[in-house]
């Protein structure tokens, strides 16, 4: 007598079996004509990859702005010559044809400066992570709102090429409602050694792990209820902040793990696996930038062959999102506003790893950096 096939077999069996990749809208979109002349106020090192991916893209930079001049004309030589040069964002702000500022200081020193840009009604896109405080963060939200103008952040790992085809893909609902999420990054972070950086106490858990915390807003959307973290050092690292952390998330329906390693120096790895009630859909890879995306479900196994990676492509996504917004006169997926619930759980996360006791995400209102 023929045995009948479990659920197990025949959920195997349909896995192992190829289809064709869906195809879903990953690659950032652009407004089709709003053209909006931008402004980049701070011209340090990550400026690069937003000139980069502004000029592939065909953005109207008018203006490039630090406090060190020579920072503004190393990136107009490089990517913009007719850009107009400042060291006062005050001066930028004033011109009546800029529209967007690209805000790109540390925490610190951006409070002011996108205050400022709101009350000047320029559409917004700040640097991450947003804020250092949760209700600095909300007044500036709805500033934003009372003045009619945009105000995005600069989240760019939602449109990694990766991280954007699995947000896609769950919100199709291709894999069902998702229950769980395991995100590892096992990479070197020691390059801070010797950088302002070493000086970020949660350099991991705060400055890196936001993009992490974000991503997770989009695979699970909806609120949790406790977050526990860790942080330690490793025994070869050579910069000073703890490399080692990673945060448990706890849903009423759903589970989720952050783990990070940042003193790997050989076989580095990226691995991301989200699982619904009706298929999986994972990501690995040596890097960020190197990933394969493969989903499962009842009909069959699919790896689809992405185009582009995080730098630049991310930071097209992002300004494309907010122009797009603005366009539409619509708010974007990218908005401050959202972009508070990513900041709650980084936030109860970094007080758990410093406390050892979970805490609920929104309780813990600021860090100290």
């Amino acid at each position: 007598m023929a045995k009948k096939k479990t659920d197990y077999g025949l959920a195997v069996q349909a896995a192992t079996r190829a289809m064709k990749a869906p195809q879903l809208p990953y690659r950032p979109r652009d407004p089709k004509k709003y053209s909006a002349a931008i402004a980049l106020i701070a011209c340090g090192g990550i400026t690069e990859q937003h000139l980069k991916a502004y000029k592939t893209a065909k953005y109207n930079v008018v203006a490039l702005c630090d406090e060190d001049l020579r920072k503004a004309e190393k990136r107009r030589a490089e990517f913009y010559p007719r850009a107009k040069l400042y060291t006062d964002y005050r001066e930028v702000l004033k011109r009546d044809d800029v529209d967007v500022v690209d805000i790109a200081t540390h925490p610190q020193e951006r409070l002011p400066i996108v205050r400022a840009a709101i009350e000047a009604r320029k559409h917004v896109l700040s640097q991450k992570p947003f804020v250092i405080d949760l209700d600095e963060g909300k007044r500036l939200v709805e500033l934003a709102k009372k003045r009619n103008v945009n105000l995005a952040v600069n989240q760019n790992g939602r449109w990694a090429p990766h991280f954007s085809y699995i947000r896609h893909a769950i919100a199709a609902g291709l894999i069902g409602d998702v229950f769980a999420a395991h995100l590892a990054v096992h990479w070197n972070h020691n390059w801070i050694k010797g950088t302002h950086f070493e000086n970020v106490r949660h350099i991991v858990l705060y400055d890196f792990a936001i993009h992490w915390f974000d991503i997770l807003t989009t695979f699970i959307d909806r609120p949790a209820k406790r977050v526990f973290a860790t942080f330690a050092r490793s025994s070869s690292q050579q910069a000073r902040p703890n490399l080692l952390a990673e945060a448990m998330v706890e849903f009423a329906d759903a589970q989720a793990t952050l783990v990070f390693d940042a003193d790997v120096k050989f076989g580095q790895l990226d691995t991301t696996f989200v699982a619904g009630s009706k298929g999986t859909i994972t990501s690995s890879g040596p890097s960020l930038t190197e990933q394969t995306v493969t989903l499962e479900n009842e009909r069959g196994r699919a790896s689809p062959k992405l185009k582009g990676s995080w730098f630049p492509d991310g930071f097209h996504g992002t300004m494309a999102e907010l122009l797009c917004a603005i366009e539409e006169d619509r708010e974007p997926s990218n908005s401050a506003e959202r972009n508070l619930a990513s900041l709650a759980l980084c936030f109860a996360a970094v007080a758990s790893a410093e406390t050892g006791k979970a805490q609920v995400p929104g309780e813990v209102r600021k860090i100290q950096i």
